[in-house]
């Protein structure tokens, strides 16, 4: 109960801190950043499309070290920390896909090529659903911890490859504007509005943890006392039907005596 109490407490602070810096960001990103001169207002998604990004990728981060962590320590909060990582993970993926879908329409004239950043992001996805098809398949909790982490830690493998895409092949994605040689390839106004962006998803993405951390949690301990419960269920319906067993040899002995 105060661990519980204590996830409450941080999900509440997490969730202020987030409200707060995502209005900030989305005023910046629709107000304070200028409008770029080739793109035109299409691209201010970069200030939304980007930062979901990070969030994903980071999701992918916490799955392979709580995958790693739980089948070294086999720590059932390993397991709990990459669940949650993984479905949260899960939606910002989506939403990257979407949002990417979006902005590439009137800037590519389609809503979806077979670029690489976008297949092997997709990819992803698809290892994301496996991850959660393994857990709902298998009814052994042990097991399924085991088989997913090995799915978290394979779909892990995919984010630098999906990183390195745009410079390991020929791509209509556009390479990263942060890491040039020359340094941030945007105006300050935008660079700011980035980092921003990136603060307000990070955080909502620690409030988003924090909340569906205590969700497993306690979905955890409910599983276990449900499990006791039915095991001392099992017990007593045995030791009646042990006793029902003993009343009737009896009263069979019984009988035969008065038979006799």
């Amino acid at each position: 109960m105060t661990e519980n109490r204590r996830w409450v407490g941080l999900t509440a602070i997490l969730g202020v801190a987030s409200l707060l810096l995502v209005s900030i960001a989305v005023y910046m990103a629709l107000v304070y950043a200028p409008t770029d001169a080739v793109q035109g207002q299409p691209q201010r998604l970069f200030y939304l499309h980007v930062p979901i990004a990070w969030v994903g990728f980071l999701s992918w981060f916490i799955v392979f070290v709580g995958a790693i962590g739980y089948l070294v320590k086999r720590d059932r909060r390993f397991d709990q920390v990459s669940r949650s990582a993984a479905e949260i993970g899960l939606i910002f993926l989506s939403l990257v896909l979407l949002t990417g879908s979006i902005w590439g329409r009137p800037i590519w004239g389609t809503w979806w090529v077979w670029d690489a950043r976008l297949t092997t992001t997709l990819i992803l996805w698809f290892i994301g659903l496996a991850y959660f098809l393994v857990r709902g398949y298998v009814n052994d909790p042990d097991k399924a911890a085991r088989y997913s982490a090995v799915v978290g830690i394979i779909g892990f493998i995919d984010v630098p490859i999906i990183y390195e895409s745009v410079n390991w092949w020929r791509t209509l994605h556009p390479t990263s504007v942060m890491d040039t040689p020359g340094g941030p390839a945007m105006p300050g106004s935008m660079l700011i509005t980035l980092l921003v962006s990136l603060l307000a998803f990070t955080v909502l993405y620690a409030c988003l943890m924090s909340l569906k951390i205590s969700i497993e949690h306690a979905k955890d301990v409910l599983a276990e006392r449900a499990f006791a419960l039915a095991e001392r269920m099992a017990d007593l319906q045995q030791a009646n039907s042990d006793e029902a067993d003993g009343t009737a040899d009896v009263a069979e002995d019984f009988a035969e005596r008065v038979h006799i």
